[in-house]
């Protein structure tokens, strides 16, 4: 990790070229960390180590503490943020949804489906928590080997699929035409969209369009492309490009629009997701 900040205000994040289906971030002290609803293309898991929070997820609101572990699926909105000041601190996984779904089809899933979908949005499994915990100890340690660091991610997902998501069962149903219209947004983000685009692409009205996609996503489309937008620069950034270069690149119309689109979605500004 390279903290850019004090340790309690500032996110600290880990990535490993060596392990790029995995990357890991924590906050010492939550109070100052906002977000606005949004999803992640990959799984998010995470763990609160203090305190307590207000956990968003799609149309569900939770008060979650320490001890709580809370998923996110691909695509699901979402949101944690702190309750009237109180400190709370937490550690976050992002799982490529790639890998977690090749590891899926490994221990049982149809080779035929695509990422099985997590039913619990959040678990007080002690058991969980700790392993959570161990993992992330595990992948920030730089004295830990890079085979054993893999070794140990595919030992807790392998667990954490057997625990939670077990083979079988209906795949979830989705809107067929909802999934056009965010397909679209997603393969065109990062340019200048308009709405009567996405609804023609989606076969839908402006009107249906805009009331049915907020209520199956949680946000309107236009906060949907910010959203694909902010996720597309953090690819950039990963691979070192100049923030300025990515603010165009991911569709922002300047530098401190971006600036304020990544951190309301990221807690972090772009300077130090980048590290």
């Amino acid at each position: 990790m390279k903290p850019s900040l004090s340790p309690d205000t500032a996110p600290q994040f880990w990535r490993d070229a060596a392990l790029p289906f995995i990357e890991a971030r924590s906050i010492a002290d939550g109070r100052k960390v906002c977000y606005a609803r949004h999803a992640h293309a990959h799984f998010s898991i995470g763990a609160i180590t203090a305190g307590h929070s207000t956990y968003l997820h799609e149309q569900a609101r939770f008060r979650i503490g320490a001890g709580t572990v809370v998923l996110m699926n691909p695509g699901a909105v979402h949101a944690c943020n702190p309750i009237d000041d109180q400190p709370w601190s937490y550690r976050m996984l992002y799982v490529d949804t790639h890998w977690l779904t090749e590891l899926q089809h490994r221990l049982g899933f149809s080779q035929a489906l695509g990422f099985r979908a997590f039913a619990t949005t959040h678990s007080d499994d002690p058991a969980l928590f700790a392993g959570l915990n161990a993992l992330y100890e595990v992948l920030v340690d730089e004295r830990t080997a890079t085979p054993d660091k893999h070794a140990a991610a595919l030992t807790f997902f392998s667990d954490l699929q057997q625990r939670l998501n077990p083979a079988g069962g209906p795949p979830r149903a989705h809107n067929q035409k909802l999934l056009r219209a965010a397909d679209y947004i997603r393969e065109h983000c990062t340019r200048s969209l308009k709405l009567e685009e996405i609804c023609q692409a989606a076969e839908l009205s402006p009107s249906y369009l805009i009331r049915a996609f907020k209520q199956h996503y949680g946000m309107t489309p236009h906060a949907f492309v910010v959203n694909q937008r902010v996720q597309f620069a953090q690819t950039r950034l990963r691979d070192g490009e100049p923030i300025a270069e990515v603010a165009l690149e991911a569709g922002f119309a300047d530098q401190a629009h971006f600036q304020r689109a990544f951190k309301q979605h990221l807690a972090a500004t772009p300077g130090q997701y980048r590290g």
